[in-house]
């Protein structure tokens, strides 16, 4: 039985559109089936599977009876006789019929592929592929450095976006400026910090991190490896209070008293990236009393109070660049770079030191600088332990790979990582003993408010604390003092070698 259907049909316009219609949803068809077998993890499949075919299929349904309309038209104008301004439906008519059940099973599929593109397509964009690996070169150092963070196992969203459908909206419209950059290659390099107009840290920080339930001390324990020419190994065991003493005083004291339920803490920063703070506004919700302190030694600013929450402190929690002395360290304890080879330290942060124009570059030129080191400097290690030297200058290149980006220009000084203070101000940002309130109170600075030593030293002669005071920290390298007047982050800014 031949197949009819209204007159209006039969147009180019119209052949058109069932064709590309009919072409997106065997496109999309073949591509979901494929996918759903297929082991192959693309974020760019995704992005054609449920966005861009699609939006094929409604082209094409759309210009279906565009056609039509514009037949009707050309047909008036021609002086085809029309009985009626509108089309007229009859059922009784073959052709009617044939429209009407095509209209009808078109409309139930497409309505059943919008409800399954736009579910996988909600799925698709929260999730950690379409975050990392879709705009490769941009967000490589990020997802890079998300996938050895301490939260590596939280989905993306749930920290950019969180729950809820207007935070959902508002970051999609938020993107949208960002995929222009993107299609335009104009976004900054490196991206500035911090980004602005997120989701309060609070409202998805503490989905996971109770604020309720405190701890009391934490026992940590830091390994470095001097730069000298056999790798001296230090390490210093802490006692970090995390809260109070006894977890039933709750958050009367220690580092997360800064989130205690009955204070409120406001500050105000002297520049964008918030690592000078003059200004901080202290109040206690239980009597209404507010303390100000101030910093006469930092620039003065007049900009509004920003009320100190997660990332204040924990502004790195997932996208952590180290820098080199740093990952070289953490190699060497982990046995990737051998700590046995002379001068390995000290010649591996100095290659990673260097600023490179590319990855490829650093690699090659990591490799030349350690071999060519062990090759002028130590011919018999250089000629006996080649496969350690090998092993150890891949193990130098793999964690410069994760920390530092040459293409973004990623590097741990553009993104200062404010626990602690070894590298950054971090803490002392505020409590550099600086800022004083009028009545004379000063934000302390008391390094044992935060940690007590219990160990340090070399391995096989470590001092130890006994069970009534801290130890004194000690540096490990004689700098006659100059600690005690000066942050550490002063001189260790930059990884001294």
């Amino acid at each position: 039985m031949k197949l009819r259907l209204p007159q209006s049909f039969y147009n180019t316009i119209s052949y058109a559109g069932a064709s590309v219609a009919l072409i997106a949803l065997f496109m999309f068809i073949f591509l979901y089936v494929l996918s759903s077998i297929s082991t192959i993890d693309k974020a760019y499949v995704g992005i054609v599977i449920f966005i861009v075919i699609p939006c094929f299929i409604i082209l094409g349904l759309l210009l279906i009876p565009v056609g039509m309309a514009l037949k009707i038209r050309r047909e008036k104008r021609e002086g085809a006789e029309r009985g009626q301004s509108f089309p007229i439906l009859n059922l009784n008519l073959r052709q009617h019929r044939n429209g009407t059940l095509i209209f009808a099973a078109g409309t139930t599929v497409l309505l059943f592929l919008s409800a399954l593109g736009s579910y996988e397509a909600y799925h698709f964009t929260e999730s950690n592929r379409f975050c990392g690996t879709l705009c490769h070169t941009l967000m490589s150092p990020e997802y890079t450095a998300y996938q050895l963070s301490p939260h590596a196992r939280v989905k993306c969203a749930e920290c950019h976006i969180g729950a809820g459908a207007s935070w959902y909206v508002k970051s999609k419209l938020s993107g949208l400026g960002q995929v222009y950059a993107t299609l335009t290659n104009s976004y900054p390099r490196p991206i500035p910090t911090p980004i602005e107009n997120l989701r309060p840290a609070r409202e998805t920080c503490e989905q996971c991190h109770w604020p309720q339930k405190v701890y009391g001390k934490q026992q940590r324990r830091e390994i470095y490896f001097l730069p000298d020419e056999e790798n001296t190994r230090w390490e210093i065991d802490m006692l970090v209070s995390i809260g109070a003493g006894n977890p039933a005083l709750g958050q009367s004291e220690g580092i997360h008293w800064h989130i205690n339920p009955d204070i409120r803490i406001e500050y105000a920063a002297a520049d964008e990236e918030r690592s000078v703070i003059p200004r901080v506004i202290l109040t206690d919700l239980a009597t209404g009393e507010k303390t100000l302190y101030q910093s006469d030694g930092a620039e003065q600013t007049e900009a509004e109070p920003r009320l100190m929450d997660c990332i204040d402190c924990h502004n790195r929690p997932s996208h952590i660049y180290n820098d080199p002395s740093d990952f070289i360290n953490a190699s060497l304890a982990a046995g990737e770079v051998d700590a046995s080879l002379p001068g390995i330290k000290r010649i591996a942060v100095e290659a990673c030191l260097a600023e490179y124009d590319s990855r490829d570059q650093a690699m090659t030129e990591i490799e030349a600088q350690i071999s060519s080191f062990y090759r002028d400097n130590h011919a018999a290690v250089y000629s006996s332990r080649s496969a350690e030297i090998e092993k150890s200058i891949a193990g130098v290149q793999n964690a410069y790979s994760n920390n530092i980006f040459p293409a973004m220009k990623v590097r741990w000084e553009h993104y200062p990582d404010h626990i602690g203070h070894m590298t950054s101000a971090g803490c002392y940002r505020c409590h550099d003993g600086m800022h004083v309130s009028e009545d004379g109170r000063i934000i302390t600075n008391r390094c044992d408010d935060c940690h007590l030593i219990t160990a340090q030293g070399i391995v096989g002669q470590l001092e130890y604390a006994d069970s009534q005071q801290a130890l004194e920290f000690r540096h490990p390298v004689d700098i006659d003092g100059m600690w005690r007047e000066a942050g550490c982050y002063e001189c260790h800014s930059v990884p001294p070698l």
